[in-house]
């Protein structure tokens, strides 16, 4: 029997696959909150190793913004807001899932790796915050989630360290190395699938280390992470 919808289903958000005609299917996006100690002291927050914690953004396609490399993809400034920041991540995309992974385990669940924009309306975000509301409007609004093209594991291996860094108008803002994760990309995922079975499509952006800061109309970041895709976004 021919499942009749009453209207048209949004179609499947696909990032690119670097070097291939391919796309990668989005299913969900999980975000880790202050995974680098010292954004999470500029954001006011004790550092020290406490158990990560998670939020998500939808996966349609005005959440998701794939960036095709050598391109420069526009975002519009978003409403209701008058602090529109960046956070520069490292995105990792799940190829197998499962529950309760093991982090010695957790390599063989990556596909691969790209670089990501959790951008962020600071000020609702903070307002929510004060309230003890959830940070939705803070974090999982149009647009919020610009990714660039993912990277096959089997091609770089598993990635531990590297240079993260995002430039707004050729002035870099932020910059550490993947290293200084508090939770490393396979705690991570060890941790996140004792709270959600993991599946295939599913993508982990994996913290933003210190710098995070302002945009506005006009400005373009180049986001940077050492043997990914570089990606270019504007503010229109």
């Amino acid at each position: 029997m021919t499942t009749s919808f009453i209207f048209p289903p949004q179609a499947i958000v696909g990032l690119p696959v670097a070097g291939t005609d391919s796309r990668f299917p989005v299913r969900r996006i999980y975000c880790v909150g202050r995974n680098y100690a010292a954004h999470a002291r500029e954001m006011g927050f004790d550092p020290d190793r406490e158990p990560p914690f998670f939020f998500c953004k939808p996966n349609d396609a005005q959440s998701v913004l794939p960036v095709q490399a050598g391109t420069t993809a526009e975002v519009p400034y978003p409403a209701q807001t008058s602090n529109y920041h960046h956070e520069i991540e490292l995105v990792v995309a799940i190829g197998k899932g499962g529950s309760n992974i093991a982090a010695d385990d957790a390599p063989a669940h990556i596909y691969g790796y790209a670089v990501g924009l959790d951008m962020t309306r600071r000020d609702l975000q903070m307002r929510m915050r004060e309230q003890g509301r959830p940070w939705e409007i803070g974090k999982a609004f149009d647009y919020s989630a610009p990714i660039g093209p993912i990277t096959p594991a089997k091609a770089i291996g598993e990635v531990q360290s590297g240079a993260i860094a995002l430039e707004v108008d050729g002035k870099v803002v932020q910059h550490s190395d993947l290293s200084h994760l508090i939770w490393n990309v396979s705690e991570t995922i060890a941790q996140l699938s004792t709270l959600f079975e993991l599946h295939p499509g599913d993508l982990i952006m994996t913290g933003t280390p210190e710098g995070v800061g302002p945009v506005v109309a006009g400005q373009t970041m180049v986001a940077s992470i050492a043997g990914l895709e570089t990606i270019r976004v504007h503010v229109a």
